[in-house]
């Protein structure tokens, strides 16, 4: 049995037995019943993702993968590919936005190498998991092979697992990787199914022109690659990235430990997508971040029936997205445990008659 069949066996749907004495705890506390609104939705998920109806938080930790890409060289970012790598370095030098955030959040960011187009023998504090120095072009082939995209979906999955057994249990996605957009762009509009034009944006800022031949690029890669879309596995590999196969892992061993993830944004969404496919009771164990600026995140959200936590307009990816709804889940589980209930502060409780 193989890492990925294993940990795709341990995956359980939520303990939805715990949601009365949940809801009950909720309801006690001292507050109009369901005054906190989407805060006591999220203390109510965290707590049936954990199976506990009195989860603690510990330790948070933001796993940004980096990786390149062989489309970049049909002109679709904004930025030269060396941006990557200089990125990677930015980061662990704790300069990028994801550390600022996650400072804040109390939450650690560890940045994995699987896939950067640069040996980076020269830096401190990286998780070496590189597979290939990035990926093929999607616009004429398959990004990678079966065997590279399983090995990105184990290395994912290792990572949580280690996670996990360190006592971590809330987990963010984040990325690097120029030209990203694209792939997650192939990868939505394969696998939700919808138009390339509805998950086709501007990724890092692109002019309306460039944006056109973005468009064109993603579909000669949905034409190039169409034997292999009919599946997950055959969609991630054909126009996929290692950093997305590497998220989706990380969200497939998150959940057969019962850790949440939290998604950050449009890229992490294809991930996630990806992982919801292959089992559908992932979708229990996840926050979405944010509403990306990147156009077709709202299309995934309308599809997929599901809301984000916050919408500031953000393109950044990294794990920004993650780090701050990090700061409102852990908030409202603060809520869920620390306030005081009707009973043990003397209040009196509504009038359930009026």
């Amino acid at each position: 049995m193989t890492k990925f069949t294993q940990v795709l066996g341990q995956i359980r749907p939520v303990d939805t037995s715990l949601a009365p004495a949940v809801q009950a705890h909720l309801d006690n506390l001292t507050k109009p019943r369901g005054s906190l609104g989407r805060l006591e939705e999220i203390a109510r998920r965290y707590c049936l993702a954990r199976g506990s109806a009195q989860p603690e938080m510990g330790k948070k930790v933001i796993y940004t993968f980096a990786a390149d890409h062989g489309v970049a060289a049909e002109g679709v970012s904004a930025f030269p590919p060396e941006v990557t790598v200089q990125m990677v370095k930015n980061m662990l030098a704790e300069g990028a936005a994801v550390n600022v955030l996650a400072r804040q959040a109390t939450a650690e960011v560890r940045v994995v190498d699987i896939g950067v187009n640069a040996p980076l023998d020269d830096v401190t504090g990286l998780l070496r998991h590189k597979i290939a120095p990035g990926t093929e072009n999607i616009a004429r082939g398959p990004a990678m092979t079966g065997a590279q995209c399983r090995q990105a979906l184990e290395v994912g999955m290792q990572l949580a697992v280690q996670a996990a057994d360190e006592g971590a249990t809330l987990l963010g996605t984040g990325e690097m990787g120029i030209g990203n957009t694209t792939p997650s762009a192939a990868l939505l509009a394969a696998l939700l199914p919808c138009e390339v034009e509805a998950v086709t944006g501007l990724g890092t800022g692109i002019t309306p022109e460039r944006l056109a031949h973005k468009q064109t690029v993603v579909r000669r890669a949905l034409q190039a690659n169409e034997q292999d879309l009919g599946d997950p596995i055959g969609a991630l590999s054909a126009v996929g990235g290692f950093e997305i196969a590497g998220i989706c892992g990380l969200i497939l061993g998150a959940t057969a430990h019962r850790v949440p993830t939290v998604v950050d944004g449009f890229i992490s969404t294809a991930a996630a997508l990806t992982a919801w496919r292959l089992c559908p009771d992932v979708k229990d164990y996840l926050f979405y971040s944010h509403l990306s600026a990147e156009a077709g995140h709202r299309e995934f959200f309308e599809q997929m029936g599901v809301r984000p936590l916050l919408d500031l307009e953000m393109r950044l990816g990294e794990g920004t997205g993650a780090a701050l709804a990090m700061f409102v889940i852990e908030a409202a589980l603060k809520t869920y445990h620390e306030m005081a209930t009707f009973d043990t502060a003397g209040v009196d409780r509504e009038d359930s008659s009026s």
